[in-house]
C-alpha cells in the first residue's frame, strides 16, 4: 500500500503544501496552492503574495485567486504562515476594566462580537484579555510582550491608565476603542461623536419644552464622560448650572445613585441626559422610587442603544451607537498598523433613536 506523502511548509510562502485532493487512507487532503494558481490561471508566487496581504498584485489577479480559493476551499496552514511571516496570526481584545463589567454591560460584548466576526472573516482569531487590576496589568503585559499577538484592540481605556504606557513602550500596535485620551497622536483609534451626541440628545430635551435638564456623566477620566458634557453644555450655554451635574461610572448604581443625588439637590429638575443606558436603567429605578413618573415629570434620555434601552419601562430615547462599524473599522485599522502604516484615527456619527422615556 502507497503511504501518503507528508504535508510539508512552503518556506516560500508559508503555507501548507499537500498532494492532491484524493488521499490513500480515505481522506480528502488540504487543496494546495498549486492548485489554486492553476485554477486561478496565474503563478504560485501570485498566490502566495495575495495570501500574505496582497502587495504587488494587480486588482485582475487578485479576484481571480479570491474566487479560485473559494472554489477549491484552500485554506492556508495559519502555523505554517508564521513561521515565515514571524507573525503570531491572531490579535487580542484587552479589556481595561473589572472581568465582571464584560458580561453587566452590553456594550463590551457587542463590540467583543463585532470584532471577532470581523477577524474571523480575515482569518484571525480573537484573543480575549482583561486587565482591570495592577496584577492582570503585568501577566497581560508579559503575555503581550511575549509575541503571542501582532496587536491589540483596546476597549475602554482611562486618562492615565497603564496598560497604554506599556503598549507603547513595547511597541506593540494598537487601536483604541474611543478617543484615547493624552495619546491621540501616538495611538488609532475608532470612536462614536461623543461631543455630537451629547448635543443632540440635550437638544432633543430641550425642543420637547425641558428646561431644568440635568445629566449624568460617566468617568471624567473616559472619552464618552468628558465629550458628552461638552456637547450637554454646549447646547445649555448660558444656561448650563453645575448643580444639575452628577458623577457616575457607567454602572447601573452609579445610576440610581446620582438620579437620587440630584432630585436631592434640585427636586425640580424635569430632564436627565444619562451617558449610558445602564445608568439610565438605575435612573429610572430611582425616579420611580421617587414618585416622579416618566417622561410626565421628568424625561429621561440616555445613549447607546445596546439593546438595553428598549426593554425598559418606559423604553429608553438615546443615542445610538454604530457598534458592529465600530468594531469592523478597529480591526481594519489594527492591521494596517501590524502592516507597518500609520496609525489613523475615524470618528462615527450617532443618531438619535426616539421612544417613550423623552
Amino acid at each position: 500500500m502507497t503511504r501518503p506523502r507528508a504535508a510539508g511548509v512552503n518556506t516560500l510562502t508559508g503555507v501548507e503544501g499537500t498532494g492532491g485532493h484524493g488521499a490513500d487512507d480515505g481522506r480528502a487532503k488540504r487543496p494546495t496552492i498549486r492548485e489554486v494558481a492553476a485554477v486561478a490561471g496565474v503563478s504560485r508566487g501570485t498566490v502566495s503574495r495575495v495570501i500574505n496581504g496582497g502587495h504587488w498584485v494587480s486588482p485582475d489577479a487578485r479576484t481571480a485567486v479570491e474566487e479560485a480559493i473559494r472554489a477549491t476551499g484552500y485554506r492556508a496552514n495559519p502555523h505554517a504562515r508564521s513561521l515565515v511571516t514571524g507573525r503570531a496570526n491572531s490579535v487580542a481584545f484587552l479589556l481595561t476594566e473589572e472581568q465582571h463589567l464584560l458580561f453587566e454591560d452590553p456594550n463590551f460584548s457587542l463590540l467583543l462580537r463585532g470584532a471577532t466576526h470581523a477577524a474571523a472573516e480575515r482569518e484571525m482569531p480573537m484573543v480575549l484579555l482583561v486587565a482591570g487590576t495592577a496584577e492582570e496589568r503585568r501577566r497581560v503585559a508579559q503575555y503581550l510582550e511575549a509575541g503571542h499577538v501582532d496587536g491589540v484592540l483596546l476597549i475602554s481605556s482611562h486618562r492615565g491608565n497603564p496598560m497604554m504606557g506599556e503598549l507603547l513602550r513595547h511597541e506593540i500596535p494598537t487601536v483604541a476603542c474611543g478617543v484615547p485620551l493624552g495619546y491621540e497622536g501616538k495611538v488609532g483609534y475608532v470612536a462614536a461623536d461623543d461631543r455630537s451626541g451629547g448635543r443632540a440628545m440635550t437638544q432633543h430635551l430641550w425642543d420637547t419644552g425641558r428646561r431644568r435638564i440635568a445629566t449624568i456623566t460617566g468617568p471624567m477620566d473616559t472619552p464618552g464622560g468628558v465629550l458628552r458634557l461638552e456637547g450637554y453644555r454646549e447646547v445649555l450655554g448660558d444656561a448650563y448650572d453645575p448643580e444639575l451635574v452628577a458623577r457616575g461610572d457607567y454602572s447601573r448604581e452609579s445610576g440610581r445613585l446620582a438620579m437620587t443625588e440630584l432630585l436631592e439637590r434640585r427636586p425640580d429638575v424635569d430632564a436627565v441626559f444619562v451617558h449610558s443606558d445602564l445608568m439610565a436603567a438605575g435612573a429610572l429605578v430611582a425616579l420611580q422610587a421617587a414618585g416622579r413618573s416618566v417622561p410626565g415629570d421628568v424625561a429621561v434620555g440616555g445613549f447607546d442603544d445596546s439593546g438595553v434601552a428598549a426593554q425598559l419601562h418606559p423604553p429608553l430615547t438615546t443615542m445610538r451607537q454604530p457598534y458592529e462599524r465600530i468594531s469592523a473599522e478597529m480591526v481594519r485599522l489594527l492591521l494596517e498598523v501590524v502592516d507597518g502604516q500609520e496609525p489613523a484615527a475615524i470618528t462615527l456619527p450617532t443618531s438619535l433613536v426616539v421612544r417613550e422615556s423623552a
